[in-house]
C-alpha cells in the first residue's frame, strides 16, 4: 500500500529546556533526554526529536529560528519502502542511515525520511455521550480528564512558496504516492497518504515568498480532550494561536498553540475519514477557515 503515517519529526531548536517543558505539558511522553537532545513519543509510537545541535546530515533549515527539519514517513512493507525510495531518488540523492531511515529532500527544502512503520496499539474508548433517543451513560457522572495524551500525529502542514507549487505537490503525489483530497487553488493542497483514512495527512500551504513549518496536528480521543488539553496549556503559561473551532475542510475540532520549537501544534479530534470513493474536490475560492469558532459577548466589547 505505501506510506501509512508520520513516523517521526525532527526540529532544530534554541532552548531545549523550554521545548521539553512545552511538549511535556502538551501530553507527549518523554523517552530520552541529554544536554542537547530530547525525544518524545505519542501513544502510538511516533517520535518527536528536539535537537539543539542537529545532525549535519539534515538539509539546511528553510527558515530562521527554531523550525522543522525533517518529516519521516512510515511505510507498511519493505517492498513498498524499496519502491518509494527508488521513486524519490530519480533526480535527487537518497542516503540510508544505520537506523533504517532513507533521507532525502523535497522541492521546498524540507527533509523527507522514509522507513518502515512501527505502530503501537492505542485502543480508544470514546467517552459515552447522551442525547434524546441515544443514551450511552446511565447512573454515572463524567469526571475531568486528568491528563490529555495525544494518540498520534495525524497531519503536518508546511508553508511553501507559491512559485513552483505544482512541482512541490508533484513530489508528494508522483514520488511518494499521496493523493490530493481537497485542492484549494488560492491556498494549498490537502493530501492523503495511501495507508491513511484521514481526509488529509499532509497540507502544503501556498505562501507568496516564504517556506516554513505551519503546524503539526495531534489527534486526541474527543472534543473534551481538545478543550481540556488547551486549557491545561494556557494554565501553564503557553499562548493559544487560534480560538477553539471546527474546520471546514476536514471537519475536525481544533485548538492551536504556538510552539517554542517553531510553528504551532494542534489538538485535533473528529477528523473526516475518507476512502477511495472520495473524489478530489477543487475549490476555486478558499472556503471559510472554520464551520464555527468560539465566540462570546465580550467579542463585541471595546478593548
Amino acid at each position: 500500500m505505501g506510506i501509512q503515517r508520520i513516523e517521526s519529526v525532527i526540529y532544530s531548536i534554541d532552548d531545549l529546556d523550554e521545548c521539553v517543558r512545552f511538549y511535556d505539558d502538551f501530553g507527549l511522553l518523554l523517552v530520552e533526554r541529554t544536554d542537547d537532545h530530547a525525544v518524545f513519543e505519542t501513544l502510538t509510537g511516533q517520535t518527536l526529536h528536539l535537537d539543539a545541535w542537529p545532525s549535519p546530515l539534515l538539509p539546511p533549515p528553510v527558515e530562521d529560528g527554531p523550525t522543522l527539519r525533517e518529516v519521516v514517513w512510515g511505510v507498511d512493507t519493505q517492498e513498498e519502502l524499496d519502491r518509494i525510495v527508488a521513486a524519490a531518488g530519480k533526480d535527487r540523492e537518497v542516503r540510508a542511515s544505520a537506523d533504517g531511515v532513507h533521507h532525502t529532500v523535497d522541492e521546498t527544502g524540507f527533509g523527507v525520511g522514509l522507513t518502515l512503520a512501527r505502530p503501537k496499539p492505542a485502543p480508544v474508548v470514546p467517552r459515552p455521550a447522551n442525547a434524546l433517543g441515544s443514551v450511552n451513560r446511565w447512573n454515572s457522572a463524567l469526571e475531568p480528564i486528568e491528563r490529555v495524551r495525544p494518540l498520534r500525529m495525524c497531519h503536518v502542514a508546511l508553508n511553501i512558496p507559491k512559485p513552483g507549487k505544482e512541482e512541490a505537490v508533484a513530489f508528494y503525489t508522483d514520488r511518494l504516492g499521496f493523493r490530493p483530497t481537497d485542492v484549494v487553488e488560492p491556498m494549498g493542497v490537502f493530501m492523503q497518504a495511501p495507508g491513511d483514512d484521514d481526509q488529509h495527512t499532509a497540507l502544503l500551504c501556498h505562501r507568496p515568498d516564504r517556506a516554513g513549518i505551519n503546524h503539526i496536528a495531534y489527534e486526541v480521543p474527543g472534543f473534551d480532550d481538545v478543550i481540556e488539553g488547551g486549557n491545561h496549556m494556557i494554565e501553564h503559561g503557553w499562548r493559544e494561536a487560534r480560538r477553539l473551532g471546527r474546520h471546514t475542510v476536514g471537519s475536525n475540532v481544533f485548538r492551536f498553540l504556538h510552539a517554542p520549537s517553531g510553528g504551532r501544534v494542534e489538538y485535533a479530534a473528529d477528523m473526516d475519514r475518507v476512502d477511495d470513493s472520495y473524489e478530489t474536490r477543487v475549490h476555486v475560492t478558499t472556503p471559510p477557515h472554520h464551520i464555527w469558532a468560539l465566540r462570546t459577548n465580550r467579542d463585541n466589547e471595546a478593548s
